[in-house]
């Protein structure tokens, strides 16, 4: 029994210690955050949807979030939208207040002036999301998106290329996830397309020509999702247009020097909204014969526009804005004889307010509630959902967080 002692004391020990603790493992990393990936249909109306051309993207909006209508800011033209989209603020505000424009700094601006698109000081006015992104510390890359060609405020996005409308539409979503193969992965991107938006100008909004390219870019959107899942990335995907599109003809048209000598003004910009500057000595004349009630147009003085077109204050908008009529254009005088204008079957930049304007959204992924289709609404509302999902602090804008708030889970 003496001899046991040794041997039971030592049991009793070991039954008191308990059993030995278990070898730690480290925690497992965390998840990479969800790339928000940002995609421009240029010219997508929001009723393109509904023609039974876009399989991918319907199935797209199933399982995430739509509209029946995103409205565009006005004028509802491709560079003005695009850079509200990525600001939040409308065109009056950010300072791109048309495809066309005169500064008396800068000169002129137009969407074939490389010089111009490429000198920061036209988008100067307003933070882009990849500006705001890239100083937190979150890589970006953009494919061809308005403003990304200038160094906004002296920062461009890590990734980005010049604007080449040749790129097939194909090229241009291989390279989006070549980036997405980068290390480090970009947080934030952007996907243009303006196919759509082309065949629309020079068809018309119901020809055969814009459901192909309707078509078209759907399977290209299939090409992206296939090379997410392949990739075992899920992204935070918002698909978005900048505008709608009218159908238009030749025999619908407003032309100024049948109402005032051509000779009196300057036609800043033309087509859906034609912004006008007098000339010197003409201000009182050309004010007289545009500032009265027109057949398929309305004339305005910049500081007396409608307050719901949000439009008339910046310096950059001229001192007369005419807006036709949807389906309606307005162009200085017709063309020469000899050199009749090109074909043109569909026209943008009317009132926001027109269906023919409505654009399309659609967002799916992580962070997104499932078969929600959302109100009308604002795109300037677009933005802080783009800051919410990067995780980047609230800003003073025209967009409204709450607006979109029920998209997300």
């Amino acid at each position: 029994m003496i001899r046991l002692l040794p041997l039971l004391f030592a049991l009793l020990l070991a039954a008191c210690q308990g059993p030995p603790a278990a070898v730690g493992l480290p925690p497992p990393p965390p998840a990479a955050p969800a790339p928000v990936i940002l995609i421009s249909v240029d010219g997508l109306r929001a009723d393109y949807l509904h023609r039974g051309l876009t399989p991918t993207i319907t199935a797209l909006a199933a399982r995430g979030v739509t509209t029946a209508a995103m409205r565009p800011s006005f004028p509802s033209l491709t560079f003005p939208n695009h850079y509200t989209l990525v600001t939040g603020l409308r065109p009056d505000r950010h300072g791109i207040v048309n495809n066309n424009m005169d500064d008396p700094d800068l000169g002129r601006f137009a969407l074939s002036r490389r010089e111009a698109v490429e000198d920061a000081r036209w988008w100067n006015d307003a933070e882009p999301i990849w500006v705001t992104a890239q100083a937190a510390g979150l890589p970006t890359a953009t494919m061809f998106w308005p403003g990304s060609e200038a160094a906004v405020r002296g920062v461009r996005p890590s990734k980005w290329l010049p604007f080449d409308g040749q790129m097939p539409n194909t090229t241009r979503v291989a390279q989006l996830l070549a980036w997405l193969d980068a290390n480090p992965r970009p947080r934030f991107l952007t996907l243009y397309f303006d196919t759509v938006d082309h065949d629309g100008h020079e068809f018309g909004p119901d020809s055969p020509e814009v459901n192909r390219a309707i078509a078209e870019v759907d399977a290209r959107i299939a090409d992206l999702l296939a090379g997410l899942a392949a990739r075992g990335i899920d992204a935070n995907i918002i698909l978005v247009a900048d505008h709608g599109m009218a159908g238009v003809s030749d025999d619908r048209r407003v032309f100024l020097n049948a109402l005032i000598d051509p000779a009196a003004l300057k036609l800043v910009a033309g087509g859906a909204v034609a912004a006008i500057n007098p000339l010197p000595g003409q201000d009182a004349a050309v004010r007289a014969a545009l500032l009265r009630p027109h057949p398929h147009m309305a004339c305005h003085d910049k500081a007396d526009l409608p307050p719901a077109l949000h439009y008339g204050r910046h310096r950059r908008v001229p001192a007369i804005i005419c807006v036709a009529q949807s389906g309606w254009m307005i162009w200085a005088a017709p063309p020469p004889a000899d050199r009749p204008a090109a074909r043109l079957g569909g026209m943008h930049g009317y009132d926001p307010a027109h269906p023919d304007m409505a654009a399309s959204f659609v967002a799916a992924g992580p962070a997104f509630r499932a078969g929600l289709v959302l109100p009308a609404f604002d795109n300037v509302h677009v933005h802080p959902l783009l800051l919410r999902l990067l995780g980047l602090p609230a800003m003073a804008t025209d967009g409204d967080a709450a607006v979109l708030a029920p998209a997300l889970r």
